[in-house]
Order: structure tokens, then C-alpha cells, then sequence
């Protein structure tokens, strides 16, 4: 999908073409309203912000990008399984439906199970962007995080990118997989013990578009060529047990800086429990708290005027 930009539910709906061609160049004119103190090009336009799982960045950010664009956010909730008729068993199906009566614009649905999204969307009249179900993927985080990739290093092709941590259950690595995979020359590295590894799709994936990868355990034998450290938690509410992340095999600490190089950066989709430490944070190659950040709010705003404008 990319002439006519529908929903959003998975990256592998998005070309090469159109991230070159439409979204970067729109994203940085957003960037430049932002700064800017936003414009009314969506007002009137109304907003759903529809969590079946806890969020600070992912809905924040996307309630700021509608507020930035002139929008309004007329429902949001961020544990709708406690505090909404799911709790009651009605289905994800229903609720899209009686959500639709209302007279939305947009839906930003984020849901506790793979595939919730193109539920949604199957059932929704107005657009679904998918912020992130289950394990399944995370297609706008993926956007900006390849935003941020292109900003800090100036290009995407020819790039090393070493992701670490529980790739088993990391949907934000598995939709940057597949967008990286639209790209020339990406090498990437997968550093997770073995009961986190990446799963065999994106693997296959890989391979169908000429990806290189390697799989590894110890983070430091590859820092040294590394462009992209890409670091994620361990998700132990999804069953996720790695006590080897409490070792130095998969954490990004001042030994990783010191054989990093230079022109490197470090991103991580937070939160963040312990696997970068401290130190890190004022290290200028570090933009979990910074630059990644910022794209998250400009990159949604991008989205936002794509759909309903």
C-alpha cells in the first residue's frame, strides 16, 4: 500500500519508493511544524486512542502528533482490558464496530494479541494504525526508528545493525526487519541467548531479500562494526525468562562504548530495565532519550496527515 495509504498494520505494506519518495520528505516537513508550534490542517478531525495494553511513548506521542496537526483525541485509554466492556468479554470485533458509530476518523489501536490489528481493520470503516498487537509487529515505531536511522547516519543502505535482547517476542525488531529488508546491502546481527532468538519468519524473510545475518550471543565480539546498536528488554510479560541479561553478554555499557565506534548511535524502543546502563544515557551516541524520541512525534504526525487529510 502506498499510493493510497488506507491503515496502517504491518511495514511490509510500505515500498522502498514510498518511504524515500513520501514519508521522509513529509516527516521532516512535520518536523518543521513542530517546531513551528503546529498548524490546523486536521481540525476538526477526530481521534481514538484505544490501548488493550499499558503505553507512554507509543500513545503519547501519537495524542501529541493529532494535538500538533489541529486534531482532537475524543477517547483514550490505556488498559482497556480492565477499564472498558472488554472486561466484560466483548470481542475486538464489537467493539471496532460500536467504536465506529461514534464518528471517528482514526483509530490507534494498540492490542494484546498478534494479529488484533487486521481484525480491527477488517471490521473498522476508518483507518487503523496498528500500535503494536502481541508479539505480532510495531509498524509505526518501526517508521521512526528507520527515520531516526536515516537522520543520524545520513543514509540506510550499507548499514551494520546489531539487535539484542529478546528478539523472541520484540515486535518492534521484527517490523524494522522488514523494512530493513527494502534496503541495499543491510547486515544484521542477532545477539540473543537461545531461548530468545529471532523467530524463523523474519529469518526466512531475510533471506528472501538478500539480507545478511548472523546470529550471536555476545554483544561485544561484534560492537566494534556495529552502525545501529539496537537494544530491546526482556519482555517477561509475555513468558520471557533470559537471567544471562543480567550478564555483560547482552548489555550496552561503557565497555561496548569504548570499542564502538564514532559514528555509531544506540536506540532502544523502551522502557528500559537494566540492559543499558546508566552511563550510557550522556554518551552523544545515544538517542533512546533523545532524536528516537523526537521522531516518534513527527513521524506520527506524517501518518496522521497521510490518513486524513
Amino acid at each position: 500500500m502506498n499510493a493510497e495509504l488506507r491503515h496502517i498494520i504491518e511495514a511490509q505494506q510500505f515500498s522502498r519508493e514510498w518511504l524515500e519518495n513520501e514519508f521522509f520528505p513529509l516527516t521532516d516537513e512535520m518536523r518543521g511544524i513542530f517546531k513551528q508550534g503546529g498548524c490546523d490542517i486536521l481540525s476538526g478531525k477526530r481521534m481514538i486512542s484505544f490501548f488493550y495494553e499499558p503505553s507512554t511513548r507509543t500513545r503519547a506521542s501519537f495524542e501529541f502528533a493529532m494535538d500538533y496537526l489541529g486534531g482532537n483525541v475524543v477517547f483514550s485509554t490505556e488498559n482497556a482490558t480492565q477499564f472498558s466492556s472488554v472486561a466484560k468479554g466483548e470481542t475486538l470485533r464489537d467493539t471496532i464496530t460500536v467504536l465506529n458509530r461514534y464518528g471517528p476518523d482514526v483509530i490507534v489501536l494498540r492490542y494484546n494479541e498478534e494479529g488484533g490489528a487486521k481484525i480491527a481493520a477488517e471490521a473498522s470503516s476508518v483507518p487503523i494504525i496498528n500500535a503494536g498487537d502481541g508479539s505480532g509487529q510495531h509498524p509505526t515505531q518501526a517508521l521512526l526508528d528507520l527515520y531516526t536511522i536515516r537522520r543520524k547516519l545520513g543514509r540506510i543502505d550499507g548499514i551494520l545493525v546489531a539487535m539484542i535482547g529478546d528478539l523472541f517476542n520484540g515486535r518492534t525488531v521484527r517490523s524494522l526487519c522488514y523494512l530493513l529488508g527494502k534496503f541495499s546491502d543491510i547486515r544484521i546481527c542477532f545477539i540473543a541467548p537461545d531461548e530468545a532468538k529471532m523467530k524463523e519468519d523474519i529469518k526466512d524473510y531475510l533471506r528472501r531479500h538478500n539480507v545478511s545475518f548472523v546470529e550471536g550471543n555476545d554483544l561485544r565480539v561484534v560492537a566494534p562494526e556495529v552502525d545501529v546498536f539496537y537494544q530491546t528488554r526482556t519482555q517477561k510479560e509475555r513468558g520471557t525468562n533470559i537471567s544471562a541479561m543480567e550478564t555483560g553478554l547482552f548489555v550496552i555499557n561503557g565497555e561496548v562504548l569504548d570499542s564502538a565506534k564514532d559514528s555509531s548511535i544506540i536506540m532502544h524502543p523502551l522502557p528500559r530495565v537494566g540492559e543499558i546502563t546508566l552511563e550510557v544515557d550522556s554518551d552523544s551516541r545515544a538517542v533512546y532519550l533523545t532524536d528516537q524520541i523526537d521522531s516518534g512525534v513527527f513521524t506520527r504526525m506524517a501518518e496522521l496527515k497521510m490518513l486524513l487529510s
